[in-house]
């Protein structure tokens, strides 16, 4: 069993963005800098620390100037946040961020409802981002939403994701993160998927970003590594969910994904005791149920 899964995997954690960008209560930056000083301190070599957007657009992160300069770097982690236009990657720059993302969706709908544009507007949109970004040589990573189904245009086919992940990495983008964001995914589903993106993309350029409001991430997980996947987004203590998508909830809790991981074997790097205190302790700040089953079932 071990030799048909990847040896090692990265884990990109986004709970400090993704998760708590659908909070309804905004976390002091200080209290967010401590999320990110603990993660670190687990071992998590890749951190979404914010977004740089509009305060209108996005309250709960409106904050990401301060909350960079609050950080206190370990040395050997990647400290990255999402940049959704030109304004955004200069406030990233300035920052000092490790690495940005750029994001969309294979829905219209769901592209129009969330950033006010089309498709192929919102590939445009950053498209200077990218170009800023590579001339401070910064890394860039694209995400694409809705990948698996989508909450107003039903199921979406492959060939479409595969088309716009194409274009984001011929666009400049090192990886392409694959999102189930309502998460709507099946094994058969992320098979499907996968398979016709590996046709066209190595997995070395592909990761898998699954929600698990039906209880699916980790059997979808299971199924992406044993395609070659080794790239996994998750959310301490499973936070998150969608503002546009009713009932979709957090990122697989990377609690729970660890746990799977070292099950199998495979390495991560991660201290899994001190990652579930982390989820408790946000859990309790936030004042929120802690979505990691891993973590409940801990005496930590």
């Amino acid at each position: 069993m071990k030799d048909t899964y990847p040896q090692q995997v990265k884990i990109v954690e986004v709970g400090p963005r993704d998760g708590l960008q659908n909070e309804p209560n905004h976390l002091p930056t200080k209290t967010k800098a401590e999320l990110v000083q603990r993660l670190a301190a687990a071992g998590l070599q890749h951190i979404e620390v914010g977004s740089f957007v509009s305060p209108n657009a996005v309250p709960q992160l409106a904050d990401a100037d301060e909350l960079f300069a609050l950080l206190q770097r370990t040395p050997g982690v990647s400290y990255s946040a999402l940049t959704p236009n030109t304004a955004g990657m200069q406030r990233a720059l300035a920052a000092k961020v490790d690495a940005v993302a750029v994001f969309t969706a294979v829905s219209e709908t769901f592209t129009q409802k969330n950033i006010h544009c089309s498709i192929a507007e919102s590939v445009q949109r950053f498209m200077p981002v990218i170009a800023l970004a590579q001339q401070a040589n910064i890394p860039v990573r694209g995400y694409i939403s809705c990948a698996l189904g989508c909450p107003y245009e039903g199921f979406i086919e492959p060939a479409r994701v595969v088309n716009l992940s194409v274009q984001l990495l011929q666009a400049g983008c090192y990886e392409v993160s694959i999102g189930d964001t309502i998460g709507i995914g099946t094994i058969r589903s992320v098979d499907r998927l996968f398979s016709a993106l590996l046709q066209k993309i190595p997995a070395t350029q592909l990761a898998a970003h699954f929600h698990d409001t039906r209880g699916q991430a980790l059997a979808n997980i299971l199924q992406a590594l044993q395609m070659g996947i080794a790239t996994l987004d998750s959310s301490v203590a499973g936070l998150g969910g969608c503002p546009i998508a009713v009932g979709a909830t957090g990122n697989v809790a990377t609690e729970d994904l660890v746990y799977l991981l070292e099950g199998l074997e495979i390495t991560t790097g991660i201290d899994l005791t001190a990652l579930i205190k982390t989820g408790k302790w946000i859990s309790r700040i936030l004042g929120r149920h802690n979505q990691s089953k891993v973590g409940n079932a801990s005496e930590y």
